[in-house]
């Protein structure tokens, strides 16, 4: 008969005492790596990978001045000439080293992302939205006409405007550069079943957004963080923003954003500002939500502070779907994500907050100092509910809590890499 449990463990605590301190320390070291190793090979199979693009998905289709629609396009992407950067010096230092001359930094993150284009940049994940994607639309193309114009060839050049900047605290180059103008909206269409992609390149036939509105097929639903990094991939803005296509934010909250951001950017023009329903808290808006969805929203943000670093636990709404990017932090979190699902949202956060130091330059230009980490400025915005959420509220609460410890733990064990210089 097999011992019980207490018998069993009293053996092996007088086998302990027994054994001298070396084999037992060298015996407790071994089981430390084993499970060290378990945990990390673990964590290598189920944590998130991102399937790269399939090639149709690196195009994009919009209207014609005609009316009829494009050809299918090559989508501009600037994650892919900042790959080749990033390796082509790669492979200077190892000339470098072989040569034996000096060896420069041979790190792919020295790459710099390319001058915008457009002064604003909107990514709008779309998986069946058939029935919410218009007044979207409507509300974003108006706010966006008056704050930046239209740029192209089949624009008026005098819509063309320069946006206002609410305050320029942007390096000594970037202060000199003129502002772009103008804006592009991406729809990526995440392998909708049903007329999303129509109805959204109707609306464009309908406003003359030719080759402004672009819409982005993915072959394969990947969720909506997949969806908004491969957005994120091939916007051409000196500002990019991701906006949920029930239109359940304010987009004409986002100068607020902009002004935030500015607010917070550093000497290498990074900045980060997201918007925040925290505000609304015991307002009639959250308070006639469900019990049950109020406990799962705190549940959620108490996990939260537990798994994140610092700044990001600090954050009081992380979910909000009214998210903008200063160009210049784009390189710091895009090619990093991993998590495709409703968790991403705090990946990109606590990306921002793990990037490299950058200088703190005084108004003559010169260093004075290092700032740690992209600042993140959460703005109070307009926010009301809006029907048809595509969220599961008990099973996608219990996945975006599996998610973070996931994400945490490989941070922590190496399995996914950071930003680091």
């Amino acid at each position: 008969m097999a011992p019980a449990p207490d018998q069993l463990a009293w053996q092996l605590y007088t086998a302990a005492t027994q054994l001298p301190a070396h084999i037992v320390l060298l015996v407790l070291s071994a089981l430390t790596g084993l499970v060290f190793s378990l945990v990390y090979i673990g964590l290598h199979l189920i944590a998130p990978k991102p399937r790269a693009p399939f090639r149709a998905e690196k195009t994009y289709i919009t209207t014609n001045p005609d009316g009829t629609i494009s050809a299918p396009r090559p989508l501009p992407c600037w994650y892919d000439r900042w790959l080749a950067e990033g390796r082509l010096n790669q492979a200077r230092a190892s000339a470098a080293a072989a040569a034996g001359s000096p060896v420069p930094d041979a790190d792919i993150n020295t790459a710099s992302i390319e001058p915008a284009e457009v002064g604003m940049s909107v990514v709008i994940p779309a998986y069946n939205e058939e029935d919410r994607i218009i007044p979207t639309l409507e509300e974003m193309v108006e706010y966006l006409d008056q704050r930046f114009g239209r740029t192209g060839a089949v624009a008026n050049p005098t819509q063309a405007k320069t946006p206002p900047h609410h305050r320029l605290v942007f390096n000594t180059h970037a202060a000199q550069a003129k502002p772009a103008s103008g804006y592009e909206i991406i729809i990526v269409n995440d392998g909708s079943k049903d007329r999303t992609a129509e109805v959204a390149l109707d609306f464009s036939r309908k406003h003359g957004l030719h080759d402004i509105l672009r819409v982005v097929t993915l072959e394969k639903n990947r969720g909506k963080g997949g969806g908004v990094t491969h957005g994120f991939r091939h916007v051409r803005g000196e500002y990019a923003i991701f906006a949920d296509a029930d239109g359940a934010s304010r987009f004409s909250d986002l100068g607020k954003l902009m002004e935030g951001c500015e607010d917070v950017v550093d000497g290498s023009n990074r900045g980060v500002a997201i918007g925040s329903r925290a505000h609304l808290v015991g307002s009639e808006a959250v308070v006639k939500r469900s019990a049950v969805r109020n406990f799962l929203m705190r549940s959620f943000h108490f996990i939260l502070t537990i798994l994140t670093p610092p700044a990001t636990s600090r954050i009081r709404d992380t979910q909000c779907g009214f998210k903008l990017f200063s160009r210049a932090a784009l390189p710091h979190i895009i090619p990093y994500m991993h998590s495709e699902g409703w968790i991403f949202d705090i990946e990109m956060l606590m990306l921002a907050e793990s990037a490299p130091a950058t200088p703190v330059l005084a108004s003559d230009g010169s260093v004075i100092g290092t700032s740690y980490g992209i600042k993140v400025a959460e703005v109070p915005i307009g926010w009301h509910e809006v029907d048809g959420s595509k969220m599961n509220l008990v099973q996608d609460s219990i996945r975006m809590a599996i998610g973070l410890a996931v994400l945490r733990a490989s941070w922590m064990m190496g399995v996914y890499r950071r930003r680091l210089t």
